[in-house]
Order: C-alpha cells, then structure tokens, then sequence
C-alpha cells in the first residue's frame, strides 16, 4: 500500500495542475474573444454605419499592477471565468454612482492589495476614457454590502476574496475604492 501512495499523489497531482492549466487557458481565449469584440465596437465608435453595438464592452487598466481586461456583463462563475465582473445592479462605469467590479483573487484581481491611495485606474467604454484614482481599500466580510451601495458622485469600487493568496473559500473580501477625477 505504502508503495502505491506517490504514485497516486503524482496522478492526482498532474490532474490537479491539469484542471488549472485548462481553465487559465479558457480565460485567456475568452479574454482575445473579448478583445477582438471590443476592436470592432472600437472602429463602431469611429463609424457609427457598422450594425449598432449589442452589448457595451468595457475596459479595465491599472498600470501600476500591469492589469488590461475587457470587462464581462455579471458576476457569475461562468462569467467571471471570462473576466472581471461589473455588477449589472451598479452604476456603468464612468456614470454617476457605485460602479462595481469583481474578479477572482487568483485571475485577474490576483495584485490588486498592492494598490494604494493616489494610484490610477483607468476604464474605456464606448470611446471614452474615464480616469479613477483610488481613494483606499479595507477588508469586510462577505455579507457586509455596504461597500455595494448607491453613491451620489462616480466612484469605482473594486472587489475580491481575501486574503488573496488563501487555499480554498476565502473568509473576507478586500474592496479598493475609488473615484472618477475630471
């Protein structure tokens, strides 16, 4: 029996390495099926003859962690497989209010502890470049909403499980805050 143990551990590990490798690499087709939707509604933009957009992408870009994703409409896992999610319920980013977007700590949100007041976030939609600068972050649990609320100005609020280097079901959320700056 002790004889049969590394080898069943090799197999279950190669499976388990296996499992990541695929669903990374659907992430990263789904992110250039994204991308070449977002080139086109970027050339509608230029002429508004092409058939009319269906549905408006968005574009996240935090320099300081060399994050660029085009954002998914939801937040659900299928939909987050596929990229950060904007939470339909919030405001659009660059409107007025809360805009809300999610993401996996272990995808595309994987850095975003290392964000801090003052850094810059920018979000593309619809030919326009908004331009956030994050205001600060703070830990909540997951059922603490609060940070989903309606604001009266254009904020952008990001959020993930944390900590973000945990194995298994994250017991809290880290929120980085932001606002729209003219």
């Amino acid at each position: 029996m002790r004889k049969a143990i590394p080898p069943i551990l090799m197999i279950v590990g190669a499976g388990l390495l296996g499992y990541v490798a695929s669903q990374y690499s659907r992430m990263a087709n789904s992110q250039k099926q994204l991308e070449a939707e977002w080139q086109r509604q970027a050339a509608q933009v230029l002429s508004p003859s092409v058939a009319p957009i269906r549905e408006v992408l968005t574009r996240i870009v935090i320099p300081k962690i060399k994050l660029d994703a085009i954002v998914v409409e939801g937040d659900s896992r299928k939909q987050l497989l596929a990229g950060p999610g904007h939470l339909v319920e919030t405001a659009a980013p660059g409107e007025s209010g809360n805009a809300v977007i999610t993401a996996h700590r272990d995808t595309f949100f994987r850095r975003i502890y290392e964000l801090s007041s003052g850094d810059e976030i920018k979000v593309l939609r619809n030919g326009r470049t908004f331009h956030y600068q994050v205001t600060g972050k703070k830990i909540v649990k997951p059922e603490d909403v609060s940070v989903l609320q309606p604001a009266p100005d254009a904020r952008l609020t990001l959020i993930t499980c944390y900590p973000t280097y945990y194995i298994g079901p994250a017991p809290e959320r880290l929120v980085v805050f932001s606002r729209l700056v003219e």
